[in-house]
């Protein structure tokens, strides 16, 4: 994917103040306008000034596209970096909506993939945004990430968001605050948390908006989270695998014993019931077995293969792999 320089397209500097892009955003709609334009390819050029101003005109998305601007190696293809958006916050509530068209007539369906992997939902929600009115204060949205234990046991955190705020020169920049937050024991992936008027202040004596924190659990170096159960590789020894066994096995909540029945192969699944993320109902843990095989370096290790190869003289391991 290609990288998309918005403020090129505008022709604008990276410092420009938002009535400064405004201009130039008008100047070049009306240049490229398809019902007037006579540029062969004015509809193209129409989509990307209009894609452009739609990034850089709300101050959230340009604070976001600046930051990962200045991530991006220049002259390499583009992709964004996992959870690049943990931490923004946004206005609304961050729900999947429907595009909206631009004031002149530019179709947000019409926006490249750029533009959707990095605002497919705060860009949705900006346009939608713009139409609501709002004595209340508006809600906000923000994601964050968490590790896999506070999800299964429950923890209290501070966590720091970055707000866009734009000054009295025009000119965006990001404020941080930090914020207090109660994790739940059992928070699936994608859940909501809601802060009660932690959005923005309400007009007129109306309560403010609210704040709601979507949850990303991060990876963790021994489970893998599938909803709410859990996936641990187990390895095993040949002969745990064939003759059975019983292993220590960690569980978020501590070890455990598992018996391993004989005649195990690799990839096959062990569940350990309700002991994945806390709910209702739990989820499960699953052991995945593989195989682990000793390295053969002395003389005796070496006659033990051979002894074990002489004593399956028709095994095959890949029959699997004959036409």
């Amino acid at each position: 994917m290609e990288f998309k320089d918005y403020y090129a397209t505008l022709g604008v500097a990276r410092t420009a103040t938002q009535d400064e892009i405004k201009r130039a955003y008008r100047k070049l709609a009306r240049k490229y306008h398809p019902d007037v334009s006579k540029e062969a390819d004015a509809e193209a050029r129409f989509k990307d000034v209009a894609e452009a101003h739609e990034a850089l005109i709300d101050a959230e998305r340009r604070a976001a596209y600046d930051d990962i601007a200045q991530r991006h190696a220049s002259g390499r293809p583009f992709e964004p970096p996992p959870g690049w958006d943990s931490g923004f916050e946004f206005s609304g509530r961050g729900q999947q909506g429907t595009a909206g068209r631009h004031a002149d007539g530019a179709d947000a369906r019409d926006f490249s993939a750029f533009f959707e992997s990095l605002f497919g939902r705060a860009g949705s929600e900006g346009l939608r945004r713009q139409a609501a009115s709002a004595m209340q204060g508006q809600d906000h949205h923000a994601k964050v990430s968490i590790d896999l234990m506070d999800a299964c046991h429950g923890a209290r955190r501070t966590i720091s968001l970055r707000r866009p705020v734009v000054d009295a020169a025009g000119q965006t920049t990001l404020q941080e605050h930090q914020l207090e937050v109660g994790i739940p024991k059992g928070v699936r992936e994608g859940q909501h948390l809601r802060l009660a008027g932690q959005g923005s202040p309400g007009q007129g004596g109306a309560p403010a908006g609210d704040l709601y924190l979507e949850i990303h659990v991060l990876p963790h170096p021994l489970f893998r989270l599938d909803g709410g159960d859990l996936h641990l590789d187990l390895p095993v020894a040949p002969w745990e695998a064939a003759l059975g066994a019983s292993v220590t096995v960690p569980t978020p909540d501590g070890a455990v014993e598992l018996s391993v029945p004989s005649s195990s192969t690799a990839g096959r699944r062990l569940r350990l019931k309700g002991r994945g993320l806390p709910g209702a109902p739990p989820g499960d843990l699953y052991a995945v077995l593989s195989i682990a095989l000793p390295p053969a370096l002395t003389e005796p290790q070496k006659q033990a293969y051979a002894s074990f190869a002489d004593a399956f003289p028709g095994f095959d391991p890949r029959t699997a792999l004959e036409a």
